[in-house]
């Protein structure tokens, strides 16, 4: 179950074919050695799709839909395995006509200020054949729709549409074996074409709300620039239903990243980029990744208190019970905290913002030059502040001053990364180079943050078991800590080398 009340989410693994209407569906029967086919009963469905004017949903591979006796279901985009399509659906229930608001929500970041209408009727009826295993466990299902699009009172169109869905634990080699008998049978190769998609026909949008440009080495510098801040865009929009189901932290994890990387992104393009908008922009994306980074602090620092938690004897772990709960109770009130945030007008202005940059950034008319001619020397700043930082450091720097190197660790690795692609082979490597060293240092500010919020912890505690526990888990955070304070410089020694820097 989601964390969204009324949710219900299910995995869905599946291959779709769009078939003419005289195919003629062969047997399953011994498809895979042990497996029987039962055919089911023909059903007759009745699904209205839900969309902005301008196909919001459509364009970012996510759709909104009212199936008459089974509720409402938003699917979002799908991952793609070769053929294969990945995706989670989340199921409401409910027969009612508008949309419940938990569905709405799950769909906002794609839809933002923008309302929803019904933008397809469909027709269909069903045939399926449940695929089991000798022990009689379902395995996979194949379904045939023939669907009819209803416009008013009329027919606009007809297609039909075969898909194969296999059961959550099923192999994917006993899906290869059931597409080779649709193939043999005469189906063409896999279509991954949503339903919602076909029905549309004509009217279906041709390309994506923002689009990902891929970026040729004659490219201009403002070609690459809206490309990076096209993939961050994309992350963070493409993450939202992630963050507010609160299944994965996952989700937490990669919108923060997209929102300090979008902020590296316009710091470091800015001589390129209308200065007012650009820190305007900056403002908002830091006002959101603080909120982001509360909850993800909470995620980190649970993590860390877990691992040595498991490796406790039973007998210890009820003293670090109470310990996790506080950890759990800061982390949930600032996820509570996010979630309100994300359902107010502040957040769906900057989304809007956002993805008017990644389509159409206000550049400079410097910007329509090469990006091999001027890309390589903004990554020049973000190396020389961090090498004047790291040089001005005493032998034993303050956990403070290593944190201000992590920052600029992480600024010259985003930019190098925006550019790798007029920076080549050396860009890249000096981008892992860079992640690496960040690695080591964010390590070291966790261990920081969680060794702090332990040892107050401790003391705000009047059971003395608890406050010993508290303290035990506080010098393992330490001696972590201490072990990132005299690695540091020799990960740093990697990231300086000369010969990584001669593209800039």
């Amino acid at each position: 179950m989601s964390s969204l009340s009324g949710t219900r989410s299910s995995a869905e693994r599946e291959v779709k074919f769009a078939v003419p209407p005289s195919f003629r569906m062969p047997s399953f029967e011994g498809v895979a050695e042990g497996v029987k086919a039962s055919p089911r009963p023909s059903e007759k469905l009745s699904t209205t799709y839900l969309d902005t004017d301008d196909f919001r949903l459509a364009r970012w591979g996510v759709s909104l839909r009212r199936r008459v006796g089974e509720g409402w279901t938003v699917k979002l985009p799908a991952d793609h395995n070769d053929s294969l399509l990945v995706r989670t659906e989340h199921t409401f229930a409910g027969n009612y006509t508008r949309p419940p608001v938990e569905a709405v929500d799950l769909v906002r970041a794609f839809i933002r200020t923008a309302e929803l209408r019904p933008q397809a009727s469909l027709k269909t009826l069903r045939r399926h054949v449940e695929l089991h295993d000798a022990d009689g466990k379902r395995v996979a299902d194949v379904v045939d729709d023939q669907v009819s699009v209803v416009e008013g009172r009329r027919t606009a169109r007809k297609f039909r549409e075969v898909e194969v869905e296999l059961a959550d634990d099923t192999p994917t080699r006993l899906l290869d074996d059931v597409v080779d008998r649709l193939r043999q049978a005469g189906t063409s190769r896999p279509d991954p074409t949503p339903k919602y998609l076909r029905a549309l026909g004509q009217r279906a949008p041709e390309r994506p709300e923002v689009r990902i440009a891929k970026i040729g080495s004659k490219a201009s510098a403002g070609e690459v620039i809206r490309s990076a801040l096209a993939r961050s865009v994309v992350r963070l929009i493409e993450h939202d239903p992630v963050v507010r189901l609160d299944l994965d932290s996952e989700g937490v994890h990669e919108a923060r990243v997209a929102t300090r990387r979008l902020r590296s992104d316009l710091r470091t393009f800015r001589s390129l980029l209308d200065s007012a908008w650009t820190m305007a922009l900056r403002d908002e994306l830091g006002w959101l990744a603080n909120l982001l980074g509360d909850v993800r602090d909470g995620d980190v620092l649970l993590e860390r208190l877990r691992r040595p938690v498991a490796e406790l004897p039973d007998a210890d772990k009820q003293r670090v019970v109470v310990v996790l709960g506080s950890a759990q109770a800061m982390r949930d009130e600032a996820q509570r905290a996010l979630i309100a945030t994300l359902r107010g007008e502040r957040y769906f202005t900057l989304l809007d913002s956002l993805v008017v940059a990644a389509n159409a950034p206000p550049l400079r008319s410097e910007a329509s030059s090469p990006a091999t001619d001027i890309l390589p020397n903004l990554v020049r700043g973000p190396w020389r502040s961090l090498a004047k930082t790291v040089k001005s450091l005493p032998d034993t720097p303050s956990d403070a001053e290593l944190h201000d190197v992590r920052i600029r660790t992480k600024r010259l690795r985003y930019a190098t990364e925006a550019t790798a692609a007029v920076g080549g082979r050396r860009a890249r490597k000096l981008a892992r180079r860079a992640a690496e060293l960040q690695d080591v240092l964010g390590d070291l500010n966790d261990s920081v943050f969680a060794e702090r919020w332990l040892r107050e912890a401790g003391s705000d505690t009047s059971s003395a078991s608890e406050a010993f526990a508290a303290g035990e888990l506080a010098g393992l955070e330490w001696a972590t800590a201490d072990r990132c304070r005299a690695s540091w410089r020799r990960v740093w020694r990697k990231v300086s080398a000369p010969k990584l820097r001669r593209w800039i």
